[in-house]
């Protein structure tokens, strides 16, 4: 017994390394990026609306009417999550053709397409220049966001693919506190520094252009999609840590075995199955809770609480950064303690929280023009929903289209999730302003009702996954899809695929 044990002490020490700068390589031009572009736009707001209004001032004489500026102004915002939508539609042929590392590489295309356009639009005198730097940087995020957690789930090894797929949301967050960051006034934040501050997107391209090239495709895609067993071998072995990968590659040619004539499910064919249906409404129903949960408006009120409570203006910016550091704190804690407590628990316990926070947040705003120290209040539940936020559906929700869907439906189930994912930012994101001015203290109201229905849903629809094959997942689903009938002889577990074509 004892001889056999040093052999597998590769498999979970020392394999780190490479694993590791792959995530980072992978991360910091896929959910960094989304996570940074989403924030630096908060800093310029008010010169990129001066600007707006001075170009059209320059173009015909007169100035753009107010409403119209916001117009603009909304539009500039709600056309990065639609570049999105239709990133996360080329992400599947993406990944076929080119590959899943491949298609990161060539998704800085995009990027480096964005930056110029932002670094010379106001030299260009040109406002569209800003909206369409917006739609290709959407274009960049969606494209990645896809195909990052599909590369890193095909490297990562099945004990650690649990913590791997949560580093999307460490970088997500940690994309967030760079932005606010760099959107510092003493850094890029100010009136003249703004195109550069929106061109820094470059920085994050660069380096994944430098790093990536370095680092080994995905095994499973190399041998199942492509057939080629020395370079899998070499990716295995390179991404171990050591030799003793011979068990592993075994696996993967038995399914590349099992995968003669078969084809992944279309989008569409999704919603078809009745063996998928408690899948498909899990990612519908919890995808649109994370989006429409309230984090955002927490976000949006921040500034004005800030200063309520006493905080001098000038120094509320430093306090918003204190929110993004919240959210990474939150990740860490959520990519620990995930494969010990498991995925319902931290979803029930963040909606939970975030419902508790959210109606103390509500009452503090309605009573702090009575109360003086309900202000103090509201900027503690600003912090303590973040947190809840982050620990919870930030990070879990995430990975929802890795585990619940088979091979055959996993490729077309992220394409779900990305399309509904984009286009309820691009709708928060032209709607939000408007919301904000009619609903006032009480534009919190209708999230809470989100955050309950995503508790009540998680604890009654959602499955527990944690310690479970994809296999167990599997069968545990199809008993619930058909309850009070017995396992269908025909059916033999998930089914296999050579190419994850969509």
């Amino acid at each position: 017994m004892e001889e056999d044990e040093p052999p597998l002490q590769p498999r979970t020490q020392i394999q780190g390394r490479v694993l590791f700068l792959t995530i980072c390589a992978a991360g910091i031009g896929g959910t960094f990026q989304f996570g940074y572009n989403l924030s630096i736009i908060n800093a310029p707001t008010l010169h990129i609306q001066k600007f707006t209004n001075d170009t059209w001032r320059a173009r015909t004489g007169w100035p753009l009417p107010d409403h119209l500026v916001l117009l603009v102004w909304s539009l500039i915002v709600s056309l990065y999550p639609l570049g999105g939508l239709f990133g996360a539609l080329l992400a599947g042929p993406f990944a076929i053709m080119l590959g899943r590392k491949k298609s990161l590489l060539v998704n800085n295309v995009f990027v480096v397409a964005a930056a110029v356009l932002f670094g010379f639009s106001c030299r260009a005198g040109s406002f569209e220049m800003i909206m369409l730097g917006r739609l290709l940087m959407g274009m960049s995020a969606g494209v990645s966001m896809n195909i990052q957690p599909m590369y890193l789930g095909e490297s990562a090894p099945k004990e650690l693919r649990g913590a791997v797929a949560m580093t999307s949301a460490i970088f997500t967050a940690l994309g967030i506190v760079m932005g606010q960051v760099v959107g510092l006034r003493e850094l890029l934040g100010g009136p003249q520094a703004w195109p550069l501050l929106l061109a820094s997107c470059l920085v994050p391209g660069v380096l994944q252009l430098a790093s990536l090239p370095l680092l080994p495709e995905s095994p499973r895609y190399v041998l199942i999609d492509r057939g080629d067993r020395a370079t899998c071998l070499a990716a295995l072995q390179r991404l171990r840590g050591t030799t003793e990968v011979m068990v592993e590659l075994a696996e993967l040619e038995e399914e590349r075995a099992a995968c003669q004539g078969r084809r992944a499910r279309r989008p569409w064919e999704l919603f078809k199955d009745s063996a998928l249906r408690r899948q498909v409404i899990s990612l519908v129903v919890l995808g649109s809770a994370m989006e429409l949960c309230g984090n955002d408006a927490i976000y949006a009120y921040a500034s004005s609480v800030f200063h309520e409570a006493g905080i001098p203006q000038d120094k509320v910016q430093y306090a918003i950064v204190g929110t993004g550091c919240c959210e990474l704190l939150a990740a860490f804690i959520s990519c620990l303690v995930i494969e010990r407590v498991g995925r319902r628990v931290l979803l029930i316990g963040g909606y939970c929280l975030m419902t508790w926070w959210g109606s103390v947040f509500t009452v503090a705003l309605c009573l702090q023009s009575s109360f003086p120290w309900m202000s103090y209040l509201a900027v503690s539940c600003i912090f303590a929903f973040i947190l809840s936020f982050g620990i919870g559906p930030a990070g879990v929700t995430g990975i929802l289209a890795t585990e619940l869907f088979d091979q055959m439906a996993r490729p077309a189930a992220y394409m779900v999730c990305g399309t509904l994912m984009w286009t309820m930012l691009f709708l928060v994101g032209l709607g939000f302003p408007f919301l904000m001015e009619g609903l006032s203290h009480f534009l919190y109201v209708p999230f809470l009702g989100v955050c309950v229905c995503g508790a009540i849903y998680t604890g009654f629809f959602l499955p527990e996954t944690k310690g479970k094959t994809f296999l167990e997942i599997s069968e545990e689903l199809h008993r619930l899809n058909f309850p009070g009938q017995s396992q269908d002889p025909m059916w033999k577990g998930p089914e296999v695929i050579q190419s994850t074509e969509l």
